[in-house]
């Protein structure tokens, strides 16, 4: 009888072993741990998509241990903090390849984190899925091993841009990122996508995410007549500051941006549930629920199951739950099918995917692509309509 995924999840007895990786084992029979590096940013300002990713990736390794592993291969997460501190990656990086010995990393999650350590990686030749979004980490030439599983940048770019230049019908906006090493990268690339598409970029900055005081940079944003503020960040104290801001300055304007404005962190953080109103975040058809507050099928199906294993999404976002569970199932199902932990076997499983159904979105990647997530599975969320880390589509869609 065929197993499928959603019972290999809910930890059916013996369903890894027997069905979704139902194959003969290799010749040499292998029963050490699958060890699994995670580089999170577990503390530190950066810290927010972790909280979500951590409980998707120990939700799927409990699920699949529970099942007997990966043909009785256990799966062994080795966690190192980065703190949201390239540095700290780094060193965190030489030491799960070199002295943990792990057969795939997972992460960072934090773009400015992995743009110094991906070139390690490459080296070394260790299989990577990460949910950055900086363009030039996914370069087939240079990181042969690196894959994507969430889109880049520049797909959340035309999803931010498109919303404000034909919904909102803005023209004239402001552009701010913190000062991390994505967000200086996501603003630079921001302003020249909104300018070559005719807008006015009338205020761009990067500020310190530990700034206590937003006041002069959103002074400076209405005094040159912005129509929408534009952000680029994963820190939420920071965004938070902005919000409330804005209302004390009794200024009406929309922000639109990055993901982690609907971060279920926030309600904490507004000094009013009204000021986290007209904030616009990017979102995903599978995280999004319609008028009668119903999301689809699938993501149903995986609430209920995350409810059941009391998983709580009430301060995360699904997106970040079901990506991390998607990274392990893409790193096991990888294992499974090439018969071994060998980076080239993994490599070569993934560079094969076509429309792979994973619980965030619908992975392809090739030889050639390893920006696996389909544009047209983006869309913009009302960030304060949270429900279960799901949100509603944002004014303008149907």
């Amino acid at each position: 009888m065929a197993i499928s995924r959603r019972n290999v999840l809910l930890g059916s007895a013996g369903a890894l072993g027997a069905a979704s990786f139902s194959f003969p084992r290799p010749a040499i029979a292998q029963t050490e741990p699958i060890k699994i590096g995670c580089l999170a940013a577990i503390t530190g300002p950066s810290s927010a998509p972790t909280v979500g990713f951590n409980r998707g990736i120990n939700f799927a390794v409990d699920s699949i241990n529970a099942a007997g592993g990966v043909k009785g291969r256990k799966i062994e997460l080795v966690m190192r903090d980065t703190q949201g501190d390239p540095t700290k990656a780094v060193n965190a990086t030489q030491e799960l390849i070199s002295q943990a010995k792990v057969h795939a990393i997972w992460g960072p999650v934090n773009s400015g984190e992995a743009l110094a350590t991906t070139p390690i990686m490459a080296r070394a030749k260790i299989p990577d899925i990460h949910p950055c979004v900086v363009e030039s980490l996914i370069d087939t030439t240079k990181y042969p091993n690196a894959f994507r599983m969430a889109p880049s940048n520049s797909q959340w770019d035309d999803a931010v841009r498109n919303y404000c230049l034909n919904v909102l019908k803005v023209k004239k906006v402001a552009v701010i990122g913190d000062t991390t090493g994505y967000g200086v990268t996501a603003v630079g690339a921001s302003v020249a996508a909104f300018k070559k598409d005719g807008a006015d970029v009338v205020y761009q900055a990067n500020i310190d995410a530990t700034q206590p005081d937003m006041t002069p940079d959103m002074l400076r944003a209405k005094n040159a007549g912005s129509e929408a503020i534009v952000v680029w960040s994963v820190t939420t104290g920071m965004e938070a500051r902005m919000f409330n801001t804005r209302a004390a300055m009794g200024w009406d304007v929309p922000f639109v941006g990055h993901p982690s404005l609907a971060s279920g962190e926030l309600a904490g953080l507004v000094d009013k549930p009204e000021n986290w109103k007209k904030v616009y975040a990017i979102g995903y058809k599978s995280c999004s629920y319609d008028a009668a507050g119903k999301l689809p099928p699938k993501s149903e199906e995986l609430v209920a199951r995350l409810a059941k294993a009391n998983i709580a999404l009430n301060d995360t976002l699904l997106w970040w739950v079901a990506g991390g569970i998607d990274a392990i199932e893409l790193i096991a199902k990888a294992v499974a099918e090439s018969g071994s932990t060998e980076s080239a076997g993994l490599v070569k499983y993934w560079n094969t995917l076509s429309k792979y159904p994973g619980y965030f979105g619908t992975y392809t990647f090739t030889p050639t692509q390893h920006n696996g997530y389909p544009t047209d599975e983006i869309v913009m969320s009302e960030a304060s309509t949270a429900k279960n880390g799901t949100f509603a589509l944002a004014p303008g869609y149907t």
